[in-house]
């Protein structure tokens, strides 16, 4: 069976949970391989309405085993949060496996996190504050610790107390607060415990499930110009989401990798700060951010918008090796008279526009081709001509049902 590769097209917040939900329907196990508690993914089935940050989208099949895979960094916390809300709401996660070789956030992570960010002033990047790159800093630096580790009780306390306080002096060598140690080597040793049922030799399980011919899909964090190297450096995230990251955060070689999803909006947008060629300052912002909903899921924080942008998409299809594209939030674009996508820039980096006319037509009901108006099935294929790949999944609304599957 294909192992599928789910990825963000953009700068992230493009609609992955509700398409990595549709299709886990006919996949096994559903593998998170990047980033951390930063990205929320939101499904909404019926009128339940669920927010994950580190729990596998698939996790409400039951017959599905989400794997939180070992290029991920994990904060127990959040974890526990999650898996204790799901299960609030008869949202089994039982079945969850995490990586033994998974590394973990701790409060000094967050402590520096922050401090590095303040230190930047006027160039601040805009990261989320979660820990996240100074997680992955200590993966880099090898002192970093990592899940497994929780299954000697001792051995990890001891080592957590070690990396608490050679933090501790960065920290207030920073100007921040020193943690207190104690506390901190007894929260972890509570979490740890908490964890050890769940950590599991995840590229084993992923092997075993491969030779039984299980279905196997991957899911990313953030996306494709959020990449640590393919993104707009230095405003990235700390991670690899483009779909060669896929291999390395789960064991899974590239050969396996036979059907490789970018998902898209029908407009751009972007969290924080950083380049955004066709963001828009104007009212038609404004309408975009107010009818998409354009709030983080996690941060609250407000998305910039803008258009559509297709040199982007291009160069997405190339670094992902897209097989297709879903094209989400197309009814956000409703009630636009006019809607415009960059097919170029000028040579001094302008965006140069195709126009098309708006449809002026809910679409939010529409769940086949023959029902979407023409002049949106006429930007569906402009996408596609631009991009060079197939559209497959058109996304018309928020819950699971509002979907079209266009070719």
């Amino acid at each position: 069976m294909p192992v599928t590769v789910v990825v963000g097209a953009q700068w992230g917040d493009e609609g992955k949970a509700k398409v990595i939900d549709l299709l886990a329907a006919e996949h096994t196990h559903v593998v998170r391989y990047q980033g951390g508690h930063n990205a929320g993914h939101t499904v909404v089935v019926g009128s339940e309405r669920y927010a994950l940050q580190l729990v596998p989208s698939g996790v409400l099949y039951p017959h599905v085993v989400p794997v939180i895979g070992n290029g991920v960094v994990v904060d127990l916390p959040t974890l526990f949060k999650e898996i204790d809300t799901l299960e609030s709401r008869d949202i089994s996660c039982v079945k969850l496996k995490v990586s033994s070789h998974a590394h973990l956030i701790f409060p000094w992570h967050q402590a520096l996190d922050a401090l590095y960010e303040a230190g930047r002033g006027d160039e601040r990047i805009g990261t989320t504050l979660k820990g996240i790159g100074p997680a992955y800093a200590d993966k880099a630096r090898r002192t970093g610790l990592r899940a497994g580790e929780v299954l000697d009780p001792t051995a990890f306390a001891a080592a957590v107390r070690v990396q608490a306080i050679g933090h501790n002096a960065e920290i207030t060598a920073l100007g921040g607060e020193s943690l207190d140690v104690d506390a901190v080597v007894q929260q972890f040793a509570e979490l740890g415990a908490r964890l050890a049922p769940y950590v599991a030799d995840t590229v084993e399980l992923l092997h075993a499930a491969l030779d039984r011919d299980d279905a196997l899909l991957l899911e990313g964090a953030q996306a494709t110009f959020l990449d640590v190297d393919h993104g707009t450096y230095p405003y990235v995230t700390s991670s690899n989401p483009t779909a060669g990251g896929a291999c390395v955060g789960t064991g899974i070689g590239p050969r396996y990798l036979t059907r490789i999803v970018g998902i898209t909006k029908a407009y751009s947008t972007r969290v924080g700060s950083g380049p955004f060629p066709t963001e828009l300052h104007d009212e038609l912002g404004d309408k975009l951010v107010e009818i998409g909903h354009e709030f983080g899921t996690v941060t609250g924080r407000r998305r910039r918008c803008g258009w559509l942008d297709c040199v982007m998409l291009r160069k997405a299809v190339r670094l992902n090796s897209l097989t297709e594209l879903a094209l989400t939030k197309l009814d956000v674009l409703d009630t636009f008279d006019e809607v415009k996508v960059c097919t170029a820039y000028t040579a001094d980096g302008q965006p140069v526009y195709a126009v098309l006319p708006g449809w002026l037509t809910d679409i939010s009901a529409v769940t086949t081709v023959d029902g979407l108006p023409e002049k949106a099935r006429a930007l569906i294929r402009l996408v596609e001509q631009e991009a060079g790949v197939p559209v497959r999944i058109v996304g018309t609304g928020a819950e699971r049902a509002s979907f079209v599957s266009w070719s």
